[in-house]
């Protein structure tokens, strides 16, 4: 799979990226950053029962020029077809999600994640994790505390099972967890069925969003609007109707919705 150099022009122009590009730790962290900033982690789509594509032309369409975000699978998607164009080793992994729940918890293999070869060591990248995402290349070694953009990220490692962590405030909070197995490309197929058709999928039925602004995060889940600074403090705003979420997501996620009617309607069918 690989993409026109206009539409590698077109992502980058995207994610406000006119820097120096080669494949390298530079390049990886530039992107790192201003990815999440830039395409915004949305469920729009499962959650107004509309398909998700993950074609590279449809990744493309939406992401890149038709003013949409995605979850994991088209996040990380694009960026792989991005990072192997420019030349970067690139095996495609997949985690089990345990965010805000016990660590132990088994769920399915429904996270895309990227692990890239550089020359002084793997990595891992990772555009598609929502309001936890880490915004620069994280070292495969375990128990080493790496500094980013915003929060602090680590690994343990556990026999074979690699376990992602994110600090907030002073406590480390996994996020999900995997292995090294190489995925093909029906595995996310099956997965990204599952969670954008399944009726037990959460993204079937709420909102979420999230982008990770320098200095700060912000996030939408469900009516809630939260500002998370990077000092530390958090402003959460409950939105009171349809039209104020709608224009929240509009103005705030820079999202070009895609049925502004079908999703006040949806909206409006939650509150009641």
């Amino acid at each position: 799979m690989t993409l026109p150099g206009a539409d590698i022009d077109a992502y980058f122009a995207r994610i406000g990226w006119s820097g120096p590009v080669a494949p390298d730790r530079a390049t990886l962290n530039a992107i790192a950053a201003h990815h999440p900033a830039a395409i915004p982690f949305e469920n729009l789509d499962p959650y107004l029962d509309r398909p998700v594509d993950l074609t590279p032309e449809a990744l493309v369409a939406k992401l890149v020029r038709g003013g949409r975000g995605g979850y994991c699978f088209e996040q990380n998607g694009l960026l792989r077809l991005v990072l192997e164009e420019i030349g970067f080793a690139v095996t495609p992994l997949s985690g089990r999600v345990v965010w805000n729940l016990d660590p132990e918890t088994v769920t399915a293999r429904t996270h895309m994640v990227l692990r890239v070869d550089l020359a002084e060591g793997p990595v891992l990248i990772d555009s598609g994790f929502g309001s936890a995402v880490p915004t620069a290349a994280l070292d495969l070694i375990p128990d080493i505390e790496q500094a980013t953009p915003h929060e602090p990220f680590r690994f343990v490692r556990r026999g074979e099972e690699w376990r992602a962590q994110i600090r907030i405030g002073e406590d480390w909070r996994t996020t999900y967890r995997l292995d090294q197995t190489p995925q093909h490309e029906i595995d996310y197929a099956v997965a990204n069925w599952y969670t954008s058709t399944h009726p037990s999928s959460h993204f079937r039925h709420g909102l979420t969003l999230a982008r990770a602004l320098p200095g700060r995060r912000i996030s939408l889940r469900g009516a809630e609007f939260a500002t998370h600074s990077s000092d530390g403090t958090t402003e959460r705003r409950s939105l009171t109707d349809s039209e104020q979420i709608v224009s929240i997501i509009e103005r705030e996620f820079g999202i070009r919705v895609p049925d502004r009617p079908a999703l006040l309607a949806r909206l409006g069918q939650a509150a009641a």
